[in-house]
C-alpha cells in the first residue's frame, strides 16, 4: 500500500508541475464524465437519419432542372440506355421520368421531414455540447426550443457555408489554376508554397467552424477566448484524421464489398469520430482555468426548534397504591422517631 500511495502521489505531483497535463486530466475526466462517446454516436444517428431527406431534395432538384431542359433529359436517358441496355436500362428511365413527374411532392416532402431530422441533430448537438459545459438545460418550454434549436441550424449552416467558402479557395486545383494565370506555376517551390498555403487556410475554415460551435451552440452563452482555443486543437485533429480517413476510404472503396457498404460506414464512422473530436474540444475550453469556479460553500440547514413536552398524567391504580404505601411507612417511621425523643 506504501508503494503505491507513493506512486499516486508521485504521479500527482507530475500533473500538477504540468499545466497543460493538469488540463488534459480534467478534460478527459470531464469528457467521460459527461457522456461525450453515448451524444457522439447519438448525434452521428440523427446525422444517417438526415442524408434521406437531403437525397429525396437533391432528386427534386435534378428533377426541376431536367423538366426545364428536355435536350438534357433525352441525353441523359440515351446515355442511361447505352451504358445499361435491357430491362435495367428501361426501369431507371422509367425511374427518371418518375422522378421528373413527382419533384414537386418528393421536394415537399424531403424538406419536412428534412427539417425534421435537422431539428433532431441540432438539439442533441445542442445538449452535448451544454452537458459538457455543465449547465443546466431547459426543457420546460418545448416550442420556445425548438425556434432556438431553428436559429441555430441556419446559424450553422452559414458557417458552414463560410468554411467551406474558405476550403474552396483553400483546394489544391483552384491555386493550380491561379498560379498558371499568375504564371508562377513554373517558379521553384511553388508547389510546396501552395500546398503550405492551402493548409493553412483549411486549418482556418475548420477553426471558425469549430470556433462557433463550441461558442455559440450550447443553451448558455461561454465565453469567446476558451472556444477560440479549443478550436484550435479541434481544427488540427480534424485535418489530421481527415487525411487519414482519406487515405483509409480510398483503400476501402477499391474492394467490392467496399464499393457496397463502405460509403454509408464510411460516412458513419466519420462523423462518430469527427463529433467526438467537437466535444472533446468543448470538454477542453470548459476545464480552463478562466472557466473554473469556486465550489460555493454548503449552507447550514435551517435551525428546527422542537420544545420537550413531558407527560403530567396522572398515575393508574397501581402508582396510587405504591405511592399510598410510601406514605404510611414514611408516617410510621417518623411516628417512632418521635417517641424516643
Amino acid at each position: 500500500m506504501q508503494v503505491i500511495d507513493t506512486v499516486k502521489d508521485r504521479i500527482q505531483r507530475t500533473i500538477g508541475q504540468r499545466p497543460w497535463l493538469d488540463h488534459l486530466v480534467r478534460a478527459v475526466g470531464r469528457y467521460q464524465s459527461q457522456r461525450g462517446d453515448y451524444y457522439a454516436a447519438g448525434i452521428t444517428y440523427f446525422t444517417v437519419l438526415s442524408l434521406f431527406p437531403l437525397l429525396m431534395i437533391a432528386f427534386a432538384v435534378a428533377g426541376f432542372v431536367l423538366a426545364g431542359n428536355a435536350a438534357l433529359l433525352d441525353e441523359l436517358q440515351a446515355k442511361v440506355v447505352e451504358n445499361i441496355p435491357g430491362e435495367m436500362g428501361d426501369q431507371l428511365n422509367d425511374l427518371i421520368d418518375q422522378a421528373v413527374g413527382s419533384r414537386g411532392a418528393v421536394g415537399f416532402l424531403g424538406l419536412l421531414t428534412g427539417l425534421y431530422s435537422g431539428l433532431g441533430w441540432m438539439a442533441n448537438l445542442r445538449a452535448a455540447l451544454t452537458e459538457q459545459w455543465e449547465q443546466k438545460s431547459d426543457d420546460a418550454n418545448w416550442f420556445r426550443n425548438k425556434l432556438s434549436d431553428l436559429g441555430a441550424l441556419f446559424g450553422l449552416f452559414l458557417a458552414l457555408a463560410l468554411s467551406l467558402g474558405l476550403s474552396v479557395v483553400a483546394s489544391s486545383r483552384l491555386g493550380v489554376q491561379l498560379l498558371e494565370s499568375a504564371g508562377l506555376h513554373e517558379m521553384p517551390g511553388s508547389r510546396w508554397l501552395l500546398w503550405l498555403l492551402s493548409t493553412v487556410l483549411a486549418l482556418v475554415a475548420s477553426w471558425a467552424l469549430f470556433a462557433w460551435i463550441i461558442a455559440r451552440l450550447p443553451r448558455e452563452p461561454v465565453t469567446l477566448r476558451s472556444a477560440a482555443k479549443a478550436a484550435v486543437l479541434a481544427a488540427l485533429g480534424f485535418e489530421v484524421f481527415k487525411n487519414l480517413a482519406g487515405i483509409y476510404l480510398r483503400s476501402v472503396l477499391s474492394s467490392p464489398a467496399g464499393a457496397a457498404f463502405g460509403s454509408i460506414i464510411g460516412i458513419m464512422v466519420f462523423s462518430y469520430v469527427v463529433y467526438r473530436i467537437i466535444l472533446f474540444a468543448t470538454a477542453w475550453a470548459a476545464t480552463a482555468r478562466e472557466n473554473e469556479q469556486l465550489a460555493p460553500a454548503p449552507l447550514p440547514g435551517p435551525a428546527v426548534i422542537r420544545p420537550r413536552i413531558q407527560d403530567t398524567a396522572r398515575p393508574g391504580l397501581r402508582g396510587a397504591a405504591v405511592l399510598f404505601g410510601a406514605g404510611v411507612l414514611a408516617a410510621t417511621g417518623i411516628g417512632r422517631l418521635r417517641r424516643r425523643r
